[in-house]
């Protein structure tokens, strides 16, 4: 890839910019007593209480209740710490390096987040850099619970396509999770799946320098 290739880059947050465990937030619920969690929940399917979470169509509270009604012993808090367990940390380099993209292309943010995961990670993101809301570091953040789309719908990508007026081929996308480069890839964009020891800063180098 060189620089020439591209016009705009779109970043997925988990497992890009943001650490994240998927088996810790499984691990966590299984002891509250949700033994059958993971089969709910995980990085390539969840069932439907969590993607109306993740389009904005329950709140937090509605969401805390239906986790109550497989297990009746959970305070509220206990399934916030819970739901949050999977998100780590803001390393260094990828915040430098998203910095360095946005100065360098037209730089927007997709990701299939909620509200809880989304106050819980901006208080990390501010801890750790100052930055007060993952939002400030980018062009436009798109996020599911807000524009009430998730990866790897196409209506997700396209909204972003339109409203910078991108041409798909010469747009890359960047994400973790198979199913959602197979949704930008229909779509003629061009996509990187990221596996687990790739490095952010590694697969830019060619295009920031």
């Amino acid at each position: 890839m060189k620089k020439t290739d591209f016009d705009a880059v779109i970043l997925d947050l988990g497992g890009v910019i943001l650490n994240i465990d998927y088996n810790l937030t499984v691990q966590a619920f299984k002891q509250l007593g949700f033994t059958n969690f993971e089969a709910q929940y995980s990085k390539l399917q969840q069932s439907g209480l969590f993607d109306l979470l993740e389009t904005g169509q329950v709140s937090e509270e509605e969401f805390v209740s239906s986790i109550q009604e497989s297990i009746l012993h959970a305070t509220h808090q206990e399934i916030i710490d819970a739901w949050n367990a999977l998100l780590l940390d803001f390393p260094e380099g990828r915040i430098n390096t998203v910095r360095r993209i946005a100065e360098a292309f037209p730089t927007y943010l997709l990701s299939n987040t909620n509200s809880i995961h989304y106050k819980a990670f901006n208080q990390t993101l501010k801890k750790q850099t100052e930055v007060e809301d993952i939002k400030d570091l980018f062009d436009k953040a798109y996020l599911s619970h807000e524009i009430k789309l998730r990866k790897p719908n196409k209506e997700a990508f396209q909204i972003i396509l339109d409203e910078h007026n991108l041409d798909p081929k010469r747009t890359l996308f960047v994400d973790d999770s198979p199913q959602h480069i197979e949704g930008a890839l229909k779509l003629g964009i061009k996509a990187y799946h990221m596996k687990d020891n790739d490095s952010l800063e590694a697969l830019f180098a060619p295009l920031l320098t």
